[in-house]
């Protein structure tokens, strides 16, 4: 169990003010320095610096950090298990982001499923940041995620390297000749949600051509996937989207790959867990049964 000033310190790394984290804990604000004190005295290092009125981590206070959120989550999963093993049943909990969920993972996650009989699965489906949420807060074992987040704080692995393609109806009509990504601009453009791992892969990929989604004639923005590709196949509009989700449309002939001379992407779909894990064995052996 981690000492309470630990659970402060974790506290006032979330909200990166002393005075949310005193009324998240029910505290006064002097004790929540005095319990930052104290551990700034236990490892004789500085854990936070204050610039004016704002708040953030040291090198010092990152490593601490790190190692507290890994022994929470660890010790989270463990009375987990220990419950699980009074009923004999084992559970596992994870999350995937929704082109990862519904494209990439079915076949060999039916495996997977399969080979474990005697295990209860818990899979959550969200975007890249929800899950990322998850993982911090210790609710899910490990994600599989095609947005961005800083590998630092995790375990990663490449599950596998996606091309990330625009796509329209087969039967669109352009509002003008489209050779490069500024040409799409006039278009009513089909997209994901903030949050999103297909919709960060989008605005990063625009700002490198000075551009942005707001640039865009419309915008429709929707949270689910098969959704996108219906309106799609309707002829709402185009679309930026992993290749393996529209990949039987295309074959089909429904809808289009829009070729463009400035932009081929490819991108990784990552298997990603808690850094320094005492379960990364066994995380790392579920990666390799789940390629």
């Amino acid at each position: 169990m981690l000492d309470f000033r630990m659970e402060t310190f974790l506290t006032v790394c979330k909200y990166m003010n002393f005075t949310r984290a005193a009324e998240a804990l029910n505290l006064t604000q002097p004790a929540i320095s005095q319990h930052i004190k104290y551990l700034e005295t236990q490892y004789d290092a500085p854990l936070f610096i204050r610039e004016r009125k704002n708040l953030t981590l040291s090198p010092a206070g990152e490593l601490l950090r790190a190692a507290l959120e890994s022994m929470r989550n660890d010790e989270k999963t463990m009375k987990k298990r220990m419950k699980e093993s009074l009923s004999g049943k084992k559970v596992l909990t994870f999350g995937v982001t929704m082109t990862i969920g519904e494209y990439a993972i079915l076949s060999p996650l039916a495996r997977f499923i399969k080979a474990r009989p005697d295990t209860d699965f818990h899979i959550r489906y969200g975007n890249t940041q929800s899950l990322l949420s998850d993982l911090y807060e210790g609710n899910i074992d490990f994600a599989i995620v095609e947005g961005y987040f800083k590998e630092e704080n995790y375990q990663t692995r490449i599950y596998r390297t996606e091309e990330y393609v625009a796509v329209a109806s087969a039967q669109h009509r352009f509002a003008a000749p489209v050779h490069c990504l500024k040409d799409l601009t006039a278009e009513r453009l089909i997209t994901r949600e903030p949050g999103s791992g297909t919709r960060a892969i989008l605005s990063r990929a625009l700002a490198l051509k000075n551009l942005s989604i707001l640039q865009f004639a419309h915008i429709v923005e929707v949270e689910n996937i098969h959704t996108i590709v219906s309106l799609l196949r309707q002829d709402c509009g185009i679309s930026f989207l992993f290749k393996a989700a529209v990949e039987q449309e295309i074959r089909a002939g429904t809808l289009q790959q829009i070729p463009l001379d400035d932009f081929m992407l490819r991108h990784n779909f990552s298997f990603i867990w808690n850094k320094d894990s005492i379960f990364s064995q066994e995380y790392e052996a579920i990666f390799e049964e789940l390629q």
